[in-house]
This record gives structure tokens, sequence and C-alpha cells, in this order.
């Protein structure tokens, strides 16, 4: 304890240099003082990432514009002395909560349609089988697998099968809505309560898409600071 109490107080003396055999040593450690780096503002729109590069508010150093995912852009800039970047601005798009691969009440299911999905022909083909099931008979369907067949209301008074569409084309609200929100494949499953459920079918291949359609929207938007060469978009 006395040992490293003395070791300390020894440490806390002004550093030495000496040479040995041609190179500089310290008798003591040193630490690097880093330049410091800003922390990001954030936003929730790509709009607010447009108008404060435009704005200059910061400054007109070179930014690096990193679309991170569908729903994260960060500006940085450039490589400082101690090879770090300060982080300008950071938008995160607000999108609304769908959970995929769990099953619905067919009323949570259709309010959840409308309400977080770009309306398409499959969207309002889903909305109608939903809307129209016969809760009685929902548990009387044929299933090979693939395609389902459900008892409903086709019809004022009429009650027939109904082939349930497999796989469902549609645009769940999951990027920055400025820009076009990517269609993608979904298995669309009922059972027996009655409960639907959809489930991501395309490996992921919307996230691509979303990244580009954000890259491109930035691109029309800060085209003149990117002619510059003030702005560089990484997707």
């Amino acid at each position: 304890m006395i040992k490293e109490a003395i070791q300390y107080v020894v440490g806390l003396g002004k550093a030495e240099i000496h040479d040995r055999n041609g190179q500089d040593y310290s008798d003591k450690p040193l630490h690097l003082l880093k330049e410091p780096t800003a922390s990001a503002l954030e936003v929730n729109t790509l709009s607010g990432v447009v108008d404060y590069l435009k704005s200059e508010f910061d400054g007109s150093g070179h930014a690096i514009v990193h679309v991170e995912s569908p729903t994260s852009v960060l500006v940085q800039s450039q490589l400082n002395g101690d090879e770090n970047r300060s982080e300008w601005i950071l938008a995160k798009a607000m999108t609304p909560t769908f959970h995929f691969d769990r099953f619905y009440d067919t009323e949570s299911f259709n309010i959840k349609l409308q309400s977080t999905f770009v309306k398409s022909e499959d969207r309002d083909i889903m909305l109608k089988i939903v809307g129209n099931i016969q809760e009685e008979n929902v548990h009387t369907h044929g299933d090979d697998g693939v395609s389902q067949k459900v008892v409903a209301r086709t019809g004022v008074a009429n009650v027939g099968n109904v082939e349930v569409p497999n796989p469902v084309n549609i645009a769940p609200y999951r990027t920055f809505t400025e820009v076009e929100q990517p269609q993608s494949d979904f298995v669309f499953r009922m059972k027996s309560g009655p409960e639907c459920a959809l489930f991501e079918a395309d490996g992921g291949a919307w996230k691509l898409e979303a990244i580009s359609n954000i890259a491109v929207y930035l691109g029309v938007e800060l085209k003149k600071e990117i002619e510059s060469g003030r702005i560089t978009i990484i997707a």
C-alpha cells in the first residue's frame, strides 16, 4: 500500500525524457490529449438533415452523410488529427410498430393493416377477408401448406369459401416518410380464434431498397452541395 502511494506521488512529478540508443524514452507514462469532438444533434426526418446541411449552421466544412440503415442517417465531419470524427446530426425515423411473426386477433389486425401499411391492392384484399370472416366457422378451412381457404361473407347475405392470398406483396411503414416505402413479400396466415399473422418472406432485401431510396432522396435534395464537393453520401 505504501509502495503504491510512493509510486503515485513520484508519478506526479514532471516527466523527464532520456535518450537511449538513439530513441527517446519517458520516465513516466504519457497520455494523449485528444481533440474534442461534437455529439450529434438528433432529428426525426430527412428534411431536417437537408435543412441543417444547407444552412451551414456549424460551418461549411466537408461532411460525410452515412445512411446507416432504413431508419438511421448520421452526418459526420472529416477525420481530425486524432483520427476521430465529430457527429453533427443524426436522423432517426419514427415508424409505427407492427410485430411480424405474431398472431393478432382480427380486429387488431384490421386496425394495424390500415394504420401501419401503405394502401395497395393486396392490403385491401386482406382487409376484405379479415373484415368478413365468419368467427364461428373459421376453423373450417382448407390448408395445403401454402394457400388457405376460410369461410367468409362473400356478399350481403352469402357465405362461402374464400381463398387467402399467398404471398402478399405489401409495403409497411418501415423507413422515413419522405421516401417510398419498399414493397416486399409476406406469408399471410390465419388460424382459429380467429387470428391473423404476417411473416417476412424477402430475406431482408427491403432494407437495401430503403437505403437506396434514402440515398437517392438526399442526392436530389443536396445536389448543389454534392457537386461542390462539400458533401459525400455513403450508403
